[in-house]
């Protein structure tokens, strides 16, 4: 299951952030996860809880914001979601397409508790 290993990475990249904003806690952690990343996000939910024991981003919500996979045709040149597994154009069933969208897995939002001038 990579998934833990992509939830270890989030978790290492959102403490380097909190690290430079001297955070001293992580309550939340949005990313945005394209719909063919190879990434199950049920999956990374699981896992992200467990990968963030005892870092800044314990007890840290998980906010994931799925990207639907979308094609731009070369024939037509309509962009159109995919509803098949295969990459066709909805509009006029052509092959030639490119992937526009749905390949996405990244940091979006680090939110971070700040300690103030007097480390509270």
């Amino acid at each position: 299951m990579h998934e833990m290993a992509i939830a270890l990475a989030l978790i290492e990249q959102a403490e380097k952030v909190a690290r430079e904003q001297k955070a001293r806690a992580i309550p939340a952690i949005t990313v945005v996860v394209g719909r063919l990343s190879g990434t199950d996000p049920d999956a990374l939910r699981a896992v992200f809880e467990l990968a963030a024991e005892e870092t800044l981003a314990e007890g840290a919500k998980l906010e994931i914001e799925m990207v639907e996979a979308s094609v731009k045709c070369r024939a037509c040149g309509k962009l159109s979601r995919l509803k098949t597994p295969f990459m066709t154009c909805q509009e006029c069933g052509s092959l030639e397409v490119d992937l526009e969208s749905g390949r996405e897995l990244y940091i979006k939002a680090v939110s971070v508790d700040v300690e103030d001038a007097e480390g509270n």
